[in-house]
């Protein structure tokens, strides 16, 4: 008998239809990755199975019972846990607090740490995470805290866990060690959902797979049938053979130049580059190289603490992120859903923002008609997925926000455009349409810098790539010269 079992369950939202008649079959001690385009379902499949949802139609069985969860409580007390892929931790808590939060372990009505931290000690053993139940989570790396959230759900017995994107901010070792703990709650008995866009990680841990388009089942893949090509070709329906597209175009004259810019993460390490109208620029380097704090103070966001920054030509003082706007430089930053729009705001709203100074009437005046023009030319441009413009962000899928954060400067017409791990945490046809837009806006003859932790991003986008090793540029690669080895050889601050 499956352990749990999903049939023809249907969810509708306001203008959406979320789920459409979806099934999924569980099997003990099973791995079973569900994997789909940003919008197919997945989160909305997976928050059903953890009660944070209840669906419109459809039967959950568990162990061949008929089961409704009304509440996240009545899904873990049958031993369903769902861990989100922005972690819900209170970091000025201990390790062994946060673990049991709102279950904590009472004597004579007061909370009985002793026994707390007891029953914490042989959890995080389990997971070796290598530290005290009492360390503060806010002392952990992000893997470990990743590894805390584990922790909560094996404290409450769970037989089901459901990992929503669980190595999107992890480092390579905290993710080979995240990997080490699927395996071993396999080898025990748990069965894991398992949510990834990082198709690598799939083939590699799945047992199973079942590929969700447009809120229904599009087939399901098993043992050696479990490959990228046939993984891609279900998520969007079509064959991506030619993934990056690069076509050849001119290259004009030096826009950007950078000499001895010392950013405020790295004081110490000048840093000096030129980037030309039309190039697209690829800055990689492992986390902690100082890749987004360059991006940061060439957006005014931090003051440089010396050097100089020149563009076409004329000098450039940046004060705050408005006169990088005003000189036609824009950031996409990392984190869309903290900095990049407006989650509580409407499509419209998000899109006209960047630029309602310049378009306001009299200059006071927000130019309604102005702005609808504006959204939909970006709604059609960038394809985003939405009802209407008036849809708030919040319920759009990642890769239509990301088009969004996208969208609000490209009626600005930039001259520079910054994109920090532009298609982290969205499918892989959101990321061929990014890749489609960047290649238009280098064709266009603007100058193009993004940074990336994917190494096939690097290699298949950039013109050139500079490598960054703790806060300093270790080497530059033409395309020509551009291989994994090679970039990993600098990123590791080895000689070429």
């Amino acid at each position: 008998m499956p352990l749990l079992e999903v049939t023809n369950l249907t969810k509708r939202f306001p203008g959406v239809l979320a789920l459409d008649s979806v099934s999924l079959t569980l099997r003990r001690n099973e791995v079973l990755a569900v994997i789909g385009e940003n919008g197919a379902g997945k989160s909305t499949l997976m928050k059903i199975l953890a009660g944070v949802e209840q669906p419109d139609t459809g039967e959950i069985r568990l162990e061949g019972k008929s089961v409704t969860f009304e509440s996240v409580r009545q899904a873990l007390n049958c031993g369903i846990a769902l861990i989100h892929q922005e972690l819900n931790l209170s970091d000025n808590l201990d390790i062994g607090a946060n673990i049991f939060l709102g279950r904590e372990p009472r004597r004579l009505g007061l909370i009985d740490r002793k026994r707390l931290y007891a029953e914490a000690e042989p959890i995080i053993r389990r997971l070796g995470l290598g530290c005290s139940p009492r360390t503060l989570v806010s002392e952990l790396s992000i893997g470990r805290q990743q590894m805390v959230e584990v922790a909560k759900a094996l404290s409450v017995n769970a037989r089901v866990l459901i990992m929503d994107e669980p190595t999107s901010s992890l480092t390579q070792h905290e993710t080979q060690q995240l990997y080490r703990v699927i395996r071993d709650l396999r080898a025990r008995g748990v069965s894991i959902l398992y949510i990834s866009h990082r198709l690598s990680e799939v083939k590699e841990l799945a047992d199973r797979v079942l590929v969700l388009r447009d809120g229904r089942n599009a087939g399901e893949l098993s043992g050696e049938d479990i490959d990228h090509d046939r993984m891609v070709k279900l998520m969007v329906g079509r064959d991506l053979s030619q993934f990056y597209q690069r076509r050849p175009h001119q290259i004009g004259e030096a826009l950007l130049k950078v000499e001895r810019l010392r950013t405020p993460a790295y004081p110490k390490h000048p840093i000096s580059f030129t980037v030309c109208e039309g190039e697209i620029l690829g800055i990689a380097g492992l986390v902690g190289a100082g890749r987004t704090e360059l991006l940061r103070t060439l957006f005014g966001i931090d003051r440089a603490l010396g050097g100089t920054i020149r563009l076409a030509g004329q000098p450039l003082e940046l004060h705050s992120s408005v006169d990088a706007i005003r000189a036609g430089i824009s950031l996409v930053p990392e984190d869309r859903k903290q900095q990049g729009v407006i989650l509580e705001m409407a499509v419209r709203e998000n899109i006209s923002l960047a630029g309602e100074r310049e378009c306001a009437k009299a200059g006071i005046f927000r130019d309604r008609v102005h702005e609808r023009e504006v959204t939909r030319a970006m709604i059609d441009q960038l394809r985003i997925r939405t009802p209407h413009d008036r849809q708030l962000v919040q319920f759009l899928s990642g890769g239509n926000q990301q088009k969004v954060a996208l969208g609000k400067w490209l009626p600005l017409k930039p001259r520079l455009l910054l994109l920090d791990e532009p298609t982290r945490g969205i499918d892989i046809g959101a990321k061929q349409e990014i890749y489609r837009l960047m290649e238009q806006l280098a064709e266009s003859g603007v100058a193009v810098i993004f940074v990336s932790s994917e190494m096939s991003e690097i290699l298949g986008m950039s013109d050139r790539v500079l490598v960054m090793h703790q806060g300093r540029i270790s080497g530059e690669l033409q395309r020509d010269q551009l291989s994994e080895e090679a970039v990993m050889q600098l990123a590791t601050g080895q000689d070429k």
